[in-house]
């Protein structure tokens, strides 16, 4: 049975605080986003959160099929978080942008954004979640490695309200400039 060096639990740990950082931010501020910045209805915003919770449930599935089913020389796992690592970030960066679309338009966009960001996140954290099974056979070393990787969880949602928020509230309040309806006090009352 292998023994993980104190380096790979960390690394495995982080893994984790990043994913809740991201995932965090979404689950914090994109309803907002969308309902008071975007300008949708929040009725709208609500069946679309209940459509991408539907395509997630049945992606998170099928994702664990395909990890199991891949077999490169890097292992089942650890192509998938690699080759998801930078379309993760490009769809996070665009599930807060404006577009200057009609009403259609943004809604289209944010069913299309969101729901490739939840597909993504799936392909990327399904086959994460899943490596700690594959990175050693021992039970204790298991056990030891979900400590930490609760721990780096633990330590990204922490982040997130601490340094996340007040950035994301500047970059807010800048596209709140440019929409006449609502205003920096209303973002920063809401962040």
């Amino acid at each position: 049975m292998k023994t993980l060096k104190l380096r790979e639990k960390i690394g495995y740990a982080l893994g984790d605080g990043a994913a809740n950082i991201a995932w965090r931010g979404v689950a914090t501020f994109l309803f907002i986003f969308y309902t008071d910045v975007f300008g949708l209805s929040p009725i709208t915003v609500g069946v679309l959160f209940l459509v991408a919770r539907f395509s997630d449930g049945i992606s998170d599935v099928m994702m664990g099929v395909i990890g199991d089913r891949t077999h490169t020389k890097y292992g089942k796992f650890r192509p998938w978080i690699l080759w998801t690592a930078i379309p993760l970030a490009v769809m996070l960066s665009l599930l807060f942008t404006n577009p200057d679309f009609t009403e259609t338009g943004k809604l289209i966009y944010a069913y299309v954004t969101y729901i490739f960001f939840t597909l993504i996140y799936t392909a990327n954290n399904i086959p994460y979640g899943a490596l700690m099974a594959v990175m050693t056979g021992d039970d204790k070393e298991r056990a030891s490695l979900g400590s930490y990787r609760m721990v780096g969880a633990f330590a990204g949602a922490v982040i997130w309200p601490t340094k996340g928020l007040s950035k994301l509230n500047r970059v807010i309040t800048c596209l709140a400039a440019s929409k006449p309806n609502v205003s920096s006090n209303d973002i920063r009352l809401m962040a």
